[in-house]
C-alpha cells in the first residue's frame, strides 16, 4: 500500500486517539524501584556473594560500571599503556545489562556486527546476525580477560560517594563494601539500563505466588537455563507477564510454549517487524574482516540513517530500511521540493507505509483476528523502540497463550492470587515483570551516587537546570572525571555501543595526553562548555521526543521536551555530524575547550 491510497488524516487521528488513552499525569513517577519492600526482587540470582576485605589503595583510573562502557574504556586505556585500571560493578561479573538480562530468548536487537564492541580487537566472529545473551556475556568476559580487567575489578560493589580531593588532585571513592580508595581519574558508565523498575500498580507487594523481574529470572522456579534449556517446571503453571516491550517480545514465545497458560497483559503494543536472523558465514566474515572493518561498519550504519546517499548498506536491517525508504521518496521528488518541509513529508510518508505493513503482518501471522487487531501499533515506528522478531506474534497461536489488552490503561490492581484488568480478576501462579529499566530519572538518582567536585559542588547542583558538559563527556568543576553516555554527543539510540566506543577513544586520547605530558588535571573551560551546550540547545530535537508520540521513554512518558531534559539531546547535526566533529577534534591533538594543569 502506498501513501496515495492511505488516508493520512484518519491515521493521524487514530494515532492521537491511541496516544491520549495512555497519557498519565504521573509520567515517570508511575514506576517503582526494586528496593525497600521489593528488595528481595533485586537480589542477584546468578553469582554467589563473596566476602572480602575493604580496599584502601590507589589506582590511576577507576571506572564505575562493568558493562560495555567500562570494558571498552578499560581496554582502550590498557592499549594506551595505562595499566592501573579498576572497574567497580554492582553485578557479580562483567556485562552490565547483559549480566542481568538472562531471560529466555534474550538477544541483541541491533546487528551484532555493530552491536558487540571490540570485535576486531578480540578477533570474535558473531555466530548470527543477532546473537543471544550467552554469547554477549561470553564476549564481555573475553574482553575482561584479554585486557586484564579482572585483576583489580570489584564485583558486587556499588559506589556510594565520590569526592574530589583538591590538595592531592585525586578522587576519593567510597563503596557499599567499605572501600575507600583514590584514583587520579574516574569514569562513569552506569548507563540507562541498570536500575530495574516495577510498574506502579496497587497491591504488587500483596501477591502470594511467585513473582520476579525479567532481569532477575528465577530458573529455579521455571526450570530451564539461560542457555536455552526448556522451562520444564511451568507445564502446570498459570503465568502472567506485565509488559509488551522489547523484553517481552523476546521471552513471551518461550513462556507460551512452556506454561500451561500464559496471560500477556498489554498496555501499548510494540511494533514487531520481521527479524529474519541468519547464521554468519565464516568465509564471508573472513572476506570483510580486514583492518578497520568494524569502524567502517559503524560509519556505514550511521551514514545510512543520515540524509546522505551512501552507495551500500552493510547492515541491512529495520533501522536502515526506514532510511532507505525515505531516501527513495526523496529521489522521487522534484528537486524544488528538496526542502526541510519536503524531507519531513518524505519521512512521514515512508513511516505511514512501513507501519501499515507491520500492522498487516499481525493479521497475516496471528490466527485469531481479534487478537491480531489488538496487537497493532498505532503510532510512528520511532515513537517507541522498534522490535523485530519471528516468533512473538506466532506465540499467540499457542493454545494456552492469551493477550489481555487493557486499551492503554494497564493492570488495575494486583491481589494475593492474581491481577485485575478491564474489571476482571485473573488468578495466576506466577507474575513476570517485563517492565524494563529506569530511563527518565535524573542522572545522579539513577547512578546511585552524586559526585562532589571542586569546592564541594555536587553534580546534581551543577546540573540543577539541566545537563552541562563538553562533548557529553567532561564537566566543568569536576576535574579528571568522564561520563560515558549518549546525550550532548552523538545520541545514537539505534546503536548505543557506537557512542560508547567513540567516547572511549576520546577518554584514551585525553588521558594519554595527560600522562605523556605529566599533567595533573583536565576539565572543560567554562566558556567552552557553555558554547557546546548552546550548540546542543540550538537544535530542534529528535522526532521521537515529540509529544505526538504515544507515551514511552523515548518522549519522557508523553511529556516531551522540558527545559531540563532538552539538555539531554544530541548534536543538532545528528550522530554523523558529532562523530565527524569529535574525530577531527581528537586528531588535531590540541583538545580545544579543555583546561590542563
Amino acid at each position: 500500500m502506498t501513501t496515495a491510497t492511505l488516508d493520512k488524516d484518519a491515521l493521524k487521528q487514530k494515532y492521537a486517539e491511541e496516544r491520549d488513552k495512555r497519557l498519565r499525569a504521573d509520567g515517570n513517577d508511575q514506576y517503582q524501584r526494586l528496593e525497600g519492600k521489593f528488595e528481595d526482587l533485586a537480589a542477584d540470582p546468578y553469582t554467589p556473594w563473596q566476602e572480602r576485605d575493604p580496599v584502601k589503595d590507589h589506582v590511576t583510573f577507576a571506572f564505575i560500571g562493568g558493562g560495555f562502557s567500562g570494558l571498552v574504556v578499560g581496554a582502550r586505556l590498557k592499549q594506551a599503556g595505562v595499566d592501573s585500571v579498576r572497574i567497580i560493578e554492582k553485578g557479580g561479573d562483567f556485562g552490565g545489562t547483559w549480566y542481568w538480562n538472562r531471560y529466555p530468548g534474550a538477544q541483541c536487537d541491533t546487528a551484532a556486527m555493530i552491536y558487540l564492541p571490540l570485535l576486531e580487537e578480540t578477533g570474535h566472529m558473531p555466530s548470527q546476525k543477532y546473537v543471544y545473551a550467552p554469547e554477549i556475556r561470553g564476549h564481555c568476559g573475553n574482553i575482561g580477560k584479554q585486557f586484564d580487567l579482572y585483576d583489580d575489578a570489584l564485583f558486587h560493589t556499588e559506589v556510594t560517594d565520590l569526592e574530589w580531593q583538591e590538595d592531592s588532585a585525586r578522587w576519593l571513592i567510597k563503596t557499599s563494601r567499605g572501600d575507600a580508595f583514590t584514583a587520579k581519574y574516574v569514569g562513569m558508565g552506569t548507563g540507562p539500563l541498570h536500575v530495574a523498575k516495577l510498574p506502579g500498580i496497587d497491591g504488587v507487594e500483596t501477591f502470594t505466588g511467585k513473582s520476579f523481574h525479567t532481569s532477575r529470572w528465577d530458573y529455579a522456579y521455571t526450570g530451564g537455563t539461560p542457555d536455552g534449556e526448556p522451562m520444564d517446571k511451568l507445564k502446570d503453571k498459570r503465568v502472567a507477564i506485565i509488559g509488551t516491550g522489547a523484553t517481552a517480545v523476546q521471552c513471551v514465545p518461550h513462556l507460551a510454549k512452556a506454561a500451561k497458560e500464559l496471560l500477556v497483559f498489554q498496555r501499548t503494543p510494540s511494533s514487531v517487524d520481521v527479524r529474519d536472523n541468519q547464521a554468519i558465514d565464516p568465509h564471508w566474515f573472513e572476506s570483510i574482516a580486514t583492518p578497520g572493518w568494524q569502524q567502517r561498519w559503524f560509519d556505514n550504519f550511521v551514514d545510512n540513517q543520515s540524509q546522505g546517499f551512501p552507495e551500500e548498506d552493510y547492515v541491512m536491517d529495520g533501522w536502515t530500511e526506514l532510511s532507505r525508504r525515505i531516501r527513495e521518496k526523496v529521489r522521487q521528488m522534484p528537486a524544488e521540493k528538496w526542502t526541510p518541509e519536503g524531507m519531513l513529508q518524505a519521512f512521514e510518508d515512508a513511516d505511514f507505509e512501513k507501519m501499515e505493513e507491520i500492522r498487516r503482518r499481525c493479521n497475516d501471522v496471528v490466527d485469531d483476528q481479534d487478537t491480531a487487531e489488538k496487537l497493532k501499533a498505532w503510532y510512528r515506528q520511532l515513537c517507541k523502540r522498534p522490535c523485530f522478531h519471528d516468533e512473538y506474534l506466532q506465540a499467540f497461536n499457542e493454545p494456552g497463550a492469551r493477550l489481555i489488552h487493557t486499551d492503554g490503561q494497564g493492570v488495575e490492581k494486583i491481589t494475593e492470587t492474581g491481577l485485575v484488568a478491564n474489571g476482571e480478576h485473573y488468578e495466576v501462579d506466577c507474575i513476570v515483570y517485563a517492565s524494563g529499566f529506569e530511563v527518565g530519572s535524573d542522572y545522579t538518582a539513577r547512578a546511585g551516587f552524586d559526585l562532589s567536585g571542586r569546592d564541594g559542588v555536587k553534580l546534581s547542583e551543577a546540573w540543577e537546570d539541566g545537563m552541562q558538559t563538553l562533548h557529553g563527556l567532561n564537566v566543568h568543576g569536576f576535574p579528571n572525571a568522564f561520563i560515558v553516555q549518549p546525550s550532548q554527543a552523538a545520541n545514537l539510540i539505534s546503536n548505543v555501543p557506537h557512542n560508547i566506543v567513540d567516547h572511549a577513544n576520546t577518554i584514551s586520547a585525553i588521558v594519554s595526553h595527560c600522562e605523556r605530558e605529566g599533567l595533573q588535571t583536565v576539565e572543560p573551560d567554562a566558556a567552552a562548555q557553555k558554547a557546546w551546550v548552546d550548540l546542543v540547545l540550538s537544535g530542534q530535537g529528535m522526532l521521537i521526543g515529540n509529544t505526538e508520540c504515544t507515551p514511552g521513554y523515548y518522549n519522557n512518558e508523553g511529556a516531551g521536551l522540558t527545559d531540563k531534559n532538552r539538555h539531554q539531546l544530541g548534536h543538532p547535526g545528528g550522530a554523523r555530524a558529532f562523530f565527524q566533529h569529535i574525530a577531527a577534534w581528537r586528531d588535531k591533538g590540541t583538545y580545544d575547550g579543555l583546561t590542563f594543569t
